[in-house]
C-alpha cells in the first residue's frame, strides 16, 4: 500500500480504517438504511400491481392472435359461433391496393370469417344459375342470402363478393394463389379472370392488393411463424439449456480442484472453437462459389424476414469469417500482453475456489435470481400485451365514390338507417382498427412507460439483491478466524435475511439510479429511431455523443453499485456512505484494482464464451439438419435460427449466472483484503485475516508495480505470522 506523501494521498482518497478489536466481519447489530427509498419502492410496486390489474381488466390478447372481421369479431375463437371459421376472407382483395391501407392498416372491403378459402374461380352471375355452385358461393356471403334474391340486390347490399378467386390461407387470411408460369403471373393456373362485372382482368392486377395486405400483416406473420417454431422445438431448447447448465456446473466444480489447469484449458478451447468457426465459415464461403445468386450483396438483398436467405450468400459467410478472425486476433494479443497478470488472476481464482468450497450453496443462488427475474420479465411482458390490446374497436366509413363522411367513425349497429348511409349509398361501416378516446386510452402511453420503468427497477433490484447476498456470504468467510467454524451455519441464507430485513431501501436506491440511466438510454434510442430520416448531421452527432456518454455512465454506476453493495453487506451503512467508502478504498488501491478486476473478468468471460460456443455449435448442427444422424430427429421449422439463438442466449445467461458467483467472490475478497491491510499490520496484536497465499498474490504484485521506495515492506510481526501459517 502506498506510503510516501501519505497526508496528500489520504487527503484525496479518504482516511484508511483503523484497527478495531471488536470487528469480526459482517456486523450483526445493524439498523435499517435508506428508509425513504424503501417506502417509495413499496408504493411503486403497489402502483405497478394496480397498472397490471387495470390492464388485465381492459386488455384482450385475442386481438393479436386472431384475425378480426368487419364486425370486430374474432375468427376461429373457441366457444364462439366463429370457432369453426378460422380464416379471414376479403370480398375484393384488389381494394387492398389503395394507399389508405398503409395509413390505416385496414383494407376498404368487407372481410368475413370463413371455414375454408375459395378453391376455384367463380362469379356470382355464373354461380347464381346453378344451385350447387350457388350453395358453395353462399359460404363466402353474409347471412340472409337466399335463392329468391336477385343479383343486383345482393351486390348493392354488399351481401356477397362479385367473384371468387382460388386462394390459400396465409397467417389465417385468404390470399390469391398467385404463381409464375413461363414468366407470366397466374392465379389458379390462369393468367386472366372475370372480375364479376363482365370485365377480364390480368392476374398481375392482384399483385398490388396482395402486396399491401401482406405489408399490413408482415410483422404478425413473422411472429406467428416464430411462435410455431417454438411450439415445435421447445423441448429440444430445454434440453440444450440443461446441457448448458450441466456444462457450467461441471466447469465450476473442476475450477474448485483444478483451477490452474481449467483456466488454461478454457483459453485453449476458446481459441480452438473460434478457429473452427473461421474454418467452417471459409468452407461455406468456398462451397457457394459459382452458385446462382450467391454473389448478391447484402445491400442489394435488403431486409428479409427469412434469415435463412442470408446464409445462401457468400458475403454473409465472409462477414462472419472476418468478425471471428478479428475476435481471435484480439484474444491472442490480450493473452500475449497479459500473460503475467493472467498467472496472478489464476491464483486469485484458486483462492476464490476455496471460498466457494466453504459456501457451496452460493453456486445454486443464481437459480433463485433466475426465478425472480423470470417472474419480473413475465409480469412485464403480460402487462405490456394487455396494455397494448386494451383499445376498443373503431369502425369507419369506407366507400368507392366521393363521400363527405369517408374515413369518419361510425356505428355498425344502426349504420343502415344513418344519415351517412343515406348520403353515401355505396358506403359501408367497417372495422378499421383498435383505439379509444377515453381518459384511460389517452394515458395509455404513460402506463406503458411506467411498465417499462418498473421493469428496469425490479430487474435491477433482483440483481442487486443477489450481489449483496453473495457479498455478505463471502465476507463472512474472509473475516472468519477459523474457517469454517467461525462462519454462520448457512451463510447465504443469513446474508439474504440481513439484506431484505435491513437494506431493502438501499437496494432500491442503487437500482433506482441505474434504472433512471437505463430509461434515458431507451429514450435516446427511441429518438434516434424516429430521427433516422433526418438530414441534420449536428443532431445525429449530438445523439451519438449522448448515447455514448450514458453508456459509459451506466457501466460506471454498475461498477460503483456492485462495490457499494459489498460495503453495505459488511458494515450495514446507507447506500451513499457505502458507495463513497468503496470508491475511496478502490482509489487507495488503484494498482491492485488494475491487476485484479479486468484480467479476472476476462478469464471468466472466456469461460462463458467457451460454454456458449460448444452448446451453440451443437445446436447449429442439430437444428439445421447438417448432420445426417439428426435429420429424422430434428423438428421441421420455418426458421431454424430461432431455437439456435434461443439456446445461445440462454446458455450465455446460464453460464453468466454460475460464473458471476466467482466474479462476486473475487470482488468481495479483494475489498476485504484492502480493508484487512488498512486495519491490521500482521503483528501478533493485529494479525491479518487473509491467507498467506492471498497476501503473496496481491502484495508481491503491487510491490513489483510500485517503486521500491513506495512499496511498504512486511515488518517482523508479519513475517512471523507468515511463518506460522506456512508451518501450519
Amino acid at each position: 500500500m502506498p506510503n510516501g506523501g501519505g497526508e496528500e494521498f489520504y487527503g484525496k482518497n479518504g482516511e484508511p480504517r483503523k484497527y478495531d478489536a471488536n470487528f469480526k466481519g459482517p456486523i450483526q447489530n445493524r439498523g435499517c438504511t435508506d428508509i425513504v427509498c424503501c417506502i417509495l419502492f413499496v408504493i411503486a410496486i403497489l402502483g405497478y400491481l394496480a397498472v397490471g390489474i387495470l390492464a388485465w381488466s381492459q386488455g384482450d390478447p385475442r386481438k393479436v392472435i386472431y384475425p378480426t372481421d368487419s364486425q370486430g369479431q374474432f375468427c376461429g375463437q373457441a366457444g364462439t359461433p366463429l370457432a369453426n371459421k378460422p380464416n379471414l376472407f376479403y370480398f375484393n382483395i384488389m381494394k387492398c391496393a389503395s394507399p389508405m391501407v398503409l395509413l390505416e392498416f385496414q383494407c376498404p372491403t368487407t372481410q368475413m370469417c370463413v371455414e375454408k378459402c375459395p378453391e376455384k374461380f367463380m362469379t356470382l352471375v355464373k354461380a347464381y344459375s346453378n344451385n350447387n355452385d350457388f350453395a358453395y358461393y353462399k359460404t363466402f356471403c353474409k347471412e340472409g342470402v337466399t335463392n329468391t334474391m336477385g343479383i343486383p340486390l345482393i351486390l348493392s347490399s354488399g351481401l356477397c363478393p362479385a367473384m371468387l378467386t382460388p386462394s390459400r390461407p396465409f397467417t389465417r387470411r385468404c390470399f390469391p394463389a398467385l404463381g409464375l408460369k413461363e414468366g407470366v403471373i397466374t392465379v389458379g393456373n390462369k393468367s386472366s379472370f372475370d372480375d364479376g362485372s363482365g370485365n377480364m382482368r390480368e392476374a398481375k392486377d392482384l399483385m398490388d392488393g396482395v402486396k399491401n395486405a401482406t405489408v399490413v400483416i408482415e410483422a404478425r406473420q413473422v411472429v406467428m411463424k416464430i411462435f410455431e417454431d417454438y411450439t415445435q422445438s421447445w423441448y429440444w431448447i430445454l434440453i440444450g439449456l440443461v446441457i448448458a447448465m450441466l456444462t457450467s456446473l461441471l466447469f465450476i466444480v473442476l475450477l474448485r480442484f483444478l483451477a490452474g489447469i481449467m483456466v488454461w484449458v478454457m483459453i485453449v478451447m476458446v481459441i480452438l472453437v473460434i478457429g473452427y468457426g473461421i474454418f467452417h465459415c471459409y468452407m461455406e464461403y468456398a462451397a457457394l462459389k459459382g452458385e446462382a445468386g450467391a454473389n448478391v450483396t447484402l445491400q442489394d438483398l435488403g431486409f428479409q424476414t427469412d434469415l435463412a436467405v442470408y446464409l445462401q450468400i457468400r458475403q454473409t459467410w465472409l462477414a462472419f469469417m472476418i468478425i471471428l478472425a478479428i475476435v481471435e486476433v484480439i484474444i491472442l494479443l490480450l493473452l500475449i500482453f497479459l500473460r503475467k497478470r493472467i498467472l496472478i488472476a489464476i491464483a486469485l481464482i484458486k483462492e476464490a475456489s476455496r471460498a466457494v468450497a466453504h459456501v457451496m450453496s452460493s453456486l445454486f443462488y443464481p437459480l433463485f435470481t433466475f426465478v425472480l427475474l423470470a417472474m419480473v420479465i413475465a409480469y412485464w411482458a403480460v402487462t405490456a400485451v394487455f396494455l397494448s390490446t386494451s383499445n376498443e374497436p373503431i369502425y369507419k366509413v369506407f366507400n368507392e365514390t366521393a363521400c363527405d363522411h369517408s374515413r369518419k367513425t361510425c356505428d355498425p349497429a344502426n349504420y343502415s338507417s344513418s344519415v351517412e348511409k343515406m348520403q353515401c349509398p355505396d358506403s359501408q361501416c367497417l372495422f378499421a382498427f383498435y383505439g379509444g378516446e377515453t381518459p384511460y386510452h389517452k394515458y395509455l402511453i404513460g402506463l406503458q412507460f411506467y411498465n417499462v420503468f418498473l421493469f428496469f427497477w425490479c430487474a435491477n433490484f433482483v440483481t442487486a439483491l443477489g450481489q449483496m447476498t453473495l457479498a455478505g456470504a463471502f465476507a463472512s468467510y474472509y473475516w472468519a478466524v477459523v474457517k469454517p467454524d467461525d462462519m454462520p451455519a448457512f451463510p447465504v441464507f443469513s446474508s439474504l435475511g440481513r439484506s431484505l430485513r435491513y437494506h431493502t431501501g438501499t437496494l432500491a436506491f442503487g437500482s433506482l439510479i441505474l434504472s433512471i440511466v437505463q430509461i434515458i438510454r431507451v429514450l435516446l434510442e427511441y429518438l434516434d429511431h424516429k430521427l433516422k430520416g433526418a438530414q441534420n448531421k449536428f443532431t445525429k452527432f449530438l445523439l451519438c455523443c449522448l448515447k455514448c456518454c450514458f453508456w459509459c455512465l451506466e457501466k460506471f454506476i454498475k461498477f460503483l453499485n456492485r462495490n457499494a453493495y459489498i460495503m453495505v453487506a459488511i458494515y450495514g451503512k446507507s447506500f451513499c456512505s457505502s458507495a463513497r467508502d468503496a470508491f475511496l478504498l478502490l482509489m487507495r488501491n488503484m494498482i491492485r484494482v488494475a491487476v485484479l478486476d479486468k484480467v479476472t473478468d476476462f478469464l471468466l468471460f472466456l469461460g462463458k464464451l467457451l460454454i456458449v460456443g460448444l452448446v451453440g455449435i451443437f445446436a447449429f448442427f442439430f437444428f439445421s439438419g447438417r448432420v445426417k444422424a439428426f435429420e429424422n430427429t430434428a423438428p421441421h421449422l420455418h426458421y431454424y435460427w430461432v431455437p439456435i439463438l434461443t439456446v445461445v442466449v440462454g446458455s450465455y445467461l446460464i453460464a453468466h449466472g454460475f460464473f458471476s458467483v466467482y466474479a462476486m467472490c473475487v470482488d468481495t475478497l479483494f475489498l476485504c483484503f484492502c480493508e484487512d491491510l488498512e486495519r491490521n499490520d500482521g503483528s501478533a496484536a493485529k494479525p491479518y485475516y487473509m491467507s498467506s497465499t492471498l497476501r503473496e498474490i496481491l502484495w508481491k504484485k503491487a510491490a513489483e508495480d510500485l517503486s521500491p521506495s513506495s512499496a511498504r515492506q512486511p515488518d517482523n510481526g508479519e513475517l512471523k505470522q507468515q511463518a506460522r501459517e506456512e508451518a501450519a
